[in-house]
């Protein structure tokens, strides 16, 4: 019987309440039904996130995996099916769904090493822009959330969220930010994203796979949707104010987005539009600075 995390369960609480504090309570249960399921048996203490545990696991025939389980989420819905398109190519290798419970067996990695971990911030924008290149290039499953309805939604929302900042200039940067995702509603893209491509979202293979991938991504939260929309998870994800625009050319040239830089712009500015109606969601008077800058930084440049 595993003994979930205090970090997770107060995830849980305060973003889901009573739903979050009752998946918790369940969740050795549940875990237990999983490692049998796959006959699979811990070999080291949890890892989480927000909202999934991870147990390091073996397998019967003695091989190593990672045994994930969550709760269902629209933002997650899709992840199986994209770490099959993927398989295995510039992310973490899907080794088995479970369908009713939503639990994902995957290859193990090395938490311990992360882009995170690589000391030049160039260098590592550089690798994570990589694998971005190769996932956004995976044609998408069918299914898959779109960013149409989602940015639709986020510039129908944001007239009743303004009022709830109290700067005069985190509406009008908010406002900017609307009007910039209005704009591009009628060409939203076709590209399979991963929506939360950061630093710590990159792991290395364990030293004794013999994996041929320096990196891999994990946990994404797969979309349909413009390239440039996911560019802001590594402006944000270590965050320096004199490397917003060194990382957008660098990350728009390699992606081949600088032909219209206008639209990478509009997209990562539409992100932080999302970014800034989740805030305001959690009861946040003012706009995050780290967004602030960056939205700043960008609608500012020539």
């Amino acid at each position: 019987m595993i003994t979930v995390p205090d970090g997770l369960a107060g995830y849980h609480a305060k973003f889901n309440g009573d739903a979050g504090r009752a998946w918790t309570a369940a969740l050795p249960g549940l875990a237990a039904r999983m490692l049998d399921h796959w006959r699979l048996r811990p070999t080291g203490p949890a890892r989480h996130g927000m909202l999934a545990l991870v147990l390091p696991v073996e397998r019967a025939d003695g091989s190593p995996a990672a045994l994930k389980i969550r709760p269902r989420t629209p933002e997650n819905a899709g992840e199986a099916p994209a770490l099959r398109a993927w398989d295995g190519n510039g992310a973490v290798r899907l080794l088995a769904h479970d369908e009713d419970t939503g639990s994902l067996l995957l290859e193990a990695l090395d938490p311990a090493r992360s882009l995170n971990g690589v000391p030049d911030s160039h260098t590592a924008c550089r690798l994570l822009t990589g694998l971005l290149g190769r996932l956004t290039a995976v044609p998408p499953p069918p299914g898959t959330r779109h960013l149409r309805d989602i940015a639709g939604a986020m510039v129908a929302e944001a007239p009743a969220a303004l009022p709830r900042l109290t700067r005069d200039d985190d509406r009008r940067l908010l406002a900017d930010c609307a009007a910039a995702t209005r704009e591009l509603l009628d060409e939203p893209g076709g590209a399979l994203l991963h929506w939360d491509l950061h630093y710590e979202n990159v792991l290395a293979p364990r030293p004794d796979a013999d994996r041929g991938e320096p990196w891999l991504a994990i946990d994404p939260e797969p979309l349909v949707g413009d390239v440039g929309f996911d560019l802001l998870p590594a402006l944000d994800n270590r965050f320096d104010p004199d490397e917003i625009l060194p990382r957008f050319d660098l990350m728009t040239e390699a992606l081949s987005l600088d032909r219209d830089r206008d639209r990478a712009k509009g997209w990562t500015l539409a992100r932080v539009l999302q970014n800034g109606l989740w805030s305001i969601e959690d009861g946040d008077p003012t706009l995050p600075p780290d967004q602030t800058t960056i939205a700043t930084t960008l609608m500012t440049h020539r």
